[in-house]
């Protein structure tokens, strides 16, 4: 496969995919914003929602999808990410956050990836070992990034948020 095709792989698979995910985490937050409203109760009470006690509640699960996202791009790119505090306490925060993540990934093109079969990338946790920008992508981040998503979505859904596949999945490219 050609460099150039590379890239646009890359970046469909990357950037467009999280920009995908978080739009439909913002649309079933809203979603949950209304089954909120409507059962009489603030949506803070879902912030602290967690599926198991040793699981993240759901505030966090989101600041880690839009860390994945941002932090995945930055790394397999070479570029910097914009940093985030975690100090998000109700849903407009959390809105506000996820936008930021996306205005960020609104700034990539598909020539941002032609180094991503060389680029390491490492973390603390992994002592010493690393892993191409592509092996990152595709081992790492894009399950990582699913994985806090669909916890986020399975939180809601368990607190009776009606939200349903559609709304996981979002709007598809359909061709007639």
């Amino acid at each position: 496969m050609n460099r150039i095709m590379n890239q646009s792989m890359i970046f469909e698979i990357s950037v467009q995919s999280f920009k995908k995910g978080l739009r439909n985490l913002l649309n079933i937050l809203e979603k949950a914003e209304s089954h909120a409203e409507a059962k009489k109760f603030p949506f803070e009470n879902l912030l602290n929602a967690r599926l198991f006690p040793d699981q993240f509640p759901l505030t966090k699960q989101i600041q880690i999808a839009c860390d994945t996202a941002k932090l995945c791009v930055a790394r397999i790119s070479g570029k910097e990410a914009p940093k985030h505090d975690d100090t998000e306490s109700n849903l407009n925060e959390l809105k506000t956050r996820i936008q930021s993540v996306l205005q960020y990934l609104d700034s990539y093109q598909e020539s941002d990836f032609k180094m991503v079969s060389e680029i390491k990338v490492s973390q603390p946790r992994w002592e010493g070992q690393y892993l191409t920008g592509w092996e990152y992508l595709t081992h790492h981040a894009i399950p990582n990034f699913y994985f806090h998503i669909t916890t986020a979505y399975a939180i809601l859904r368990h607190n009776g948020v009606e939200i349903g596949k559609k709304d996981y999945l979002g709007e598809m490219p359909f061709k007639k």
